[in-house]
């Protein structure tokens, strides 16, 4: 793997490789080649997630998405969230495996646990997609509200 930039949530260290973009749905997004990229969710989502159990995607191959748009959902131990596309584009595939045993994704989330690859246009995903540098900057002001959330769950 690349080098790697690291975000402390708590004692948790959340690892995230700078040889891909992040977007601030907390999805990474992996260029692979001319206007390809994989994406899946960050070391942050699924720690604030906890053993994902559950995968829908609702995406087929050839398939257009706009930014933004509801593409699945997933439930874990700590939540069920829909899933939206960070950026716009034609589904390439998705990650049959995922569906069937989504656990790829707590164990490898930056390898077998990709969720779908998608071909973008490169100036909207230059322009959605943040650097691993503005990304850790971005989860800076997300960790402070998660925390205010946490601690507001905890105290029900």
């Amino acid at each position: 793997m690349s080098a790697e930039l690291v975000f402390m949530m708590g004692d948790f260290e959340a690892r995230f490789p700078t040889d891909r973009r992040y977007a601030k749905n907390h999805m990474w997004a992996a260029p692979l080649r001319d206007g390809i990229w994989r994406l899946g969710l960050t070391a942050y989502a699924v720690r604030l997630l906890q053993d994902v159990y559950f995968l829908d995607l609702v995406l087929e191959a050839e398939m257009r998405i706009g930014e933004r748009q509801e593409i699945g959902s997933i439930e874990s131990k700590k939540a069920e969230s829909s899933l939206y596309t960070p950026v716009a584009g034609t589904v390439v595939q998705t990650n049959a495996d995922l569906l069937h045993d989504p656990t790829g994704i707590n164990l490898d989330k930056y390898g077998q646990g990709w969720m779908y690859e998608i071909a973008a246009d490169a100036e909207s995903a230059a322009s959605r997609l943040l650097s691993p540098e503005d990304y850790l900057e971005h989860l800076t002001a997300a960790w402070e509200v998660a925390q205010r959330t946490i601690k507001g769950q905890a105290n029900a």
